[in-house]
C-alpha cells in the first residue's frame, strides 16, 4: 500500500505527527470539555479527528465514536438523517430497538450486498426532525457508554433555512455528561461567530483550537522513513522546497508524496517534484478551465491575479489593481466577495493575506497566465 494516504484514515502508522494536538483533544474530552476545531480545508482536521477516535477506542473499546460530515447537508432534515445513521450504526443498535426508539421517523433497513452488513437509513420528515434529534440524544445519554461525536463542517448549520438549529442542539448537548462533542469547521469567520459571539447559543461553551501546518522537520522524518525502508533517498532540501511550495498544507504535500512514492526511485532533485506537480496540474486542467468559464470576467481576472501573486495583503490596493488591470475598485470588491463566498479565495488570518483556496489551482493559474 502507498503509505501517503490522501483520503481517509488508515491508522497511526500512516498518520504524520499531530501528537500534541491528539493529546490536547483527548484530554479535553476526557475532562468533560467539548472542543471546537478550526482549520482550512485539506490541512488534516478530519484525519486528526479519526486519529483521536483511534486513541480513544484504544483506551476503552466500549466507547462509541461517531463522525458526521455535515458539508453536504442543506437543512435540519439532512443533518438528522446523517446523524441518525451514524449513531445507530456505530452503536450497533438492534433493529427492533431502532423502530421503538425512533417513533418520529420511518427507518429503512437494507444489507450491503458485498459484506452483508446491515444498513439503516432514516426517512425523516421535516416536521419530525426536532423529535428525532431528541430521541437520538436521549438514546446516547441513556446508553451507559461514553460517546464522542464529531460534527465536521459544523458551520453548515448557519446556512440552514431553519433558524433554531443552533439553539436546539445546544439545549440538548448541555445536559449529556457522557456525550462529548468535537465541532470542526473550515470557515473560520463563521465558526468564530458561532462560538465567540455573545448573541449565539454556543457562546463560550467549548474549548477552542486552531489547527496549524504539520512541523516541517516532523513531516520530513515521516516521509523519508518510507523511502528509506525501500533503500531510497529523499533529500531533505528537496522536501523543504516541496513543503514551501504549498506552505505545508497537508493534502497538497501528501498528494505529491503519493505520486513520488509511486515512481519508486530516489528523490534527490527538485525536477522530480516539478514533474509530479505538472502531471497533477495537467490532470486537473480541463476541470480548472470549466471552473473559470463559470465566473464573470471580473471574478476570473481577480482569481487569476491572486493566483499569480500567491498571497495578496491588499486586494483593494491601487498598486495591485493597476498591476493586473482589474478595473474599478468597486468591481474588484464585488468580485472578491463572490470568490470568498464560493470559497475559491480565502483569507489566511495568520498572514492576513488572501490566496487561492485550492493550491493546485493557484499554481495552474500562475503557470497559465504567464
Amino acid at each position: 500500500m502507498n503509505p501517503f494516504v490522501i483520503y481517509g484514515y488508515e491508522g497511526p502508522d500512516y498518520f504524520c505527527d499531530r501528537d500534541q494536538e491528539t493529546r490536547q483533544i483527548v484530554s479535553a474530552l476526557a475532562n468533560g470539555r467539548n472542543l471546537t476545531l478550526m482549520a482550512p480545508r485539506r490541512i488534516g482536521k478530519t484525519g486528526l479527528i479519526k486519529n483521536v477516535f483511534y486513541h480513544l477506542k484504544r483506551q476503552n473499546v466500549r466507547v462509541a465514536c461517531i463522525y458526521v460530515d455535515m458539508f453536504p447537508t442543506r437543512n435540519c432534515q439532512d443533518m438528522v438523517q446523517l446523524l441518525g445513521k451514524a449513531v445507530l450504526t456505530e452503536m450497533q443498535t438492534p433493529v427492533q430497538k431502532i423502530t421503538k426508539l425512533l417513533s418520529s421517523c420511518r427507518p429503512v433497513f437494507s444489507f450491503d450486498p458485498l459484506t452483508a452488513t446491515p444498513n439503516v437509513t432514516l426517512n425523516v420528515q421535516p416536521e419530525g426532525a426536532e423529535k428525532t434529534i431528541k430521541d437520538l440524544f436521549d438514546y446516547m445519554a441513556a446508553s451507559g457508554k461514553e460517546c464522542y461525536v464529531a460534527l465536521d463542517e459544523f458551520q453548515q448549520i448557519a446556512n440552514y433555512p431553519e433558524n433554531n438549529v443552533e439553539a436546539l442542539l445546544r439545549s440538548h448537548i448541555q445536559f449529556m455528561p457522557n456525550v462529548h462533542f468535537i465541532f470542526a469547521g473550515s470557515s473560520q469567520h463563521m465558526m468564530t461567530e458561532m462560538f465567540l459571539s455573545a448573541k449565539r447559543p454556543f457562546y463560550q461553551s467549548t474549548q477552542l483550537m486552531y489547527l496549524h501546518q504539520i512541523n516541517e522537520e516532523a513531516y520530513y522524518r515521516f516521509a523519508s522513513s518510507f523511502f528509506l525502508k525501500r533503500g531510497q533517498v529523499f533529500s531533505q532540501k528537496v522536501f523543504r522546497e516541496l513543503y514551501n511550495y504549498f506552505n505545508g498544507h497537508t493534502w497538497y504535500v501528501q498528494s505529491v508524496l503519493n505520486r513520488l512514492y509511486e515512481r519508486n526511485e530516489n528523490v534527490e532533485d527538485i525536477q522530480k517534484v516539478e514533474l509530479v506537480i505538472n502531471v497533477l496540474l495537467n490532470e486537473n486542467s480541463e476541470f480548472y478551465q470549466g471552473l473559470l468559464r463559470l465566473l464573470t470576467d471580473n471574478q476570473r481576472s481577480l482569481l487569476t491575479a491572486v493566483g499569480c501573486e500567491g498571497k495578496v495583503t491588499s486586494p483593494m490596493g491601487s498598486a495591485f489593481i493597476k498591476k493586473y488591470h482589474l478595473g474599478a475598485a468597486s468591481s474588484v470588491s464585488s468580485a472578491l466577495r463572490v470568490l470568498l463566498e464560493k470559497e475559491l479565495i480565502y483569507c489566511d488570518k495568520e498572514d492576513n493575506a488572501y490566496m487561492v483556496y485550492d493550491r493546485f489551482l493557484g499554481l495552474w493559474l500562475r503557470r497559465n497566465a504567464l
